[in-house]
């Protein structure tokens, strides 16, 4: 089944010429289902490029998808044009009073910025705040992934002295785990941050479930025990050149970045990338959509309350 978009997003060519379905809004009104409603708060300053991506994971599964894009402010964007923004992105005070399925809150370059030195952290933290009873799960994305830790459990990140970038071997923690279905023992993911959390306080928190780590890159995928909220601590959303790309930029800014790990072919930055996550990107969002939000969430979306459906049908 299709993602359903908003008529004319850019994404739309994109996918569709990489054999990608999708449904415009005006199509997707004549079929007479009950689609998934998905928020996506984007952070990222090139949203065109984020959406895109997201939007490749979202596709792959049977259920229909209703995306609705949420930003953070109506300030000028350096990446997007401002008639993209007011297009196809909602205020948070056009959708507070509705309810979803899901809602995917994406990374942000904020570096080592505390995060009460974001301008706009009170924002997030209101989202956030929102999510809990107005979302079936919540998929917060690297930096959000910290930042809900932070909010929520009151978890701080570790700086870190050099960049973790590059495509690191995981290993399951749990293994039967809904999320974890389909995985392979050992499977791949990327990760672009200058902060990791601490594992062992993960792991001793009594509200959160590590399921997934690396020996090099730390926690990856940790999970509330309510399932109300899932933590990926990395990009599985990122594209082939994506670190290859952040790598240059980060050059050309004087940065002095060193060569993402384990992605470039003989460790050269002038050769082809080796991409070894797609498979797992797909299958973690599938899960995702399937087991926590389909699954869970009640037919009339006006029936959310503050208890998850994980916890009403295992009380």
């Amino acid at each position: 089944m299709p993602v359903r978009i908003p008529d004319n997003l850019p994404a739309a060519d994109v996918l569709e010429s990489e054999n990608i379905f999708v449904m415009s809004e005006s199509r997707a009104a004549m079929q007479d289902i009950r689609p998934m409603k998905v928020l996506i708060l984007n952070l990222m300053p090139n949203k065109i490029e984020t959406e895109t991506q997201l939007l490749r994971l979202l596709s792959n599964t049977p259920l229909q998808v209703d995306i609705d894009l949420l930003r953070i402010h109506d300030k000028e964007s350096k990446h997007t044009p401002m008639d993209h923004l007011n297009t196809f992105y909602r205020d948070f005070e056009e959708i507070k009073e509705r309810n979803f399925d899901g809602l995917i809150i994406t990374g942000a370059p904020l570096g080592k910025l505390d995060f009460e030195e974001v301008t706009y952290w009170d924002h997030i933290k209101e989202v956030i705040d929102w999510s809990q009873t107005h979302v079936t799960s919540v998929l917060f994305l690297c930096w959000a992934a910290h930042a809900g830790l932070f909010h929520l459990y009151g978890l701080k990140r570790e700086i870190l002295n050099i960049k973790c970038s590059g495509v690191f071997e995981h290993t399951r923690v749990k293994a039967h785990i809904p999320l974890l279905r389909g995985f392979d023992d050992v499977f791949y993911a990327p990760h672009s941050r200058y902060a990791q959390m601490n594992v062992t306080e993960l792991k001793a928190h009594p509200q959160l479930s590590v399921l997934a780590e690396s020996a090099e890159a730390g926690a990856y995928l940790v999970i509330s025990k309510d399932h109300r909220n899932l933590f990926v601590i990395g990009h599985p959303e990122y594209r082939k050149g994506t670190l290859r790309d952040e790598y240059f930029r980060d050059l050309a800014a004087g940065i002095a970045p060193q060569i993402p790990k384990n992605y470039f072919r003989n460790d050269d930055p002038n050769a082809e990338p080796i991409a070894r996550w797609f498979g797992h990107g797909n299958l973690l969002i599938s899960n995702w959509l399937n087991y926590y939000v389909y699954q869970l969430t009640p037919y009339d979306l006006s029936d959310l309350s503050a208890k998850t459906p994980w916890e009403q049908r295992n009380a």
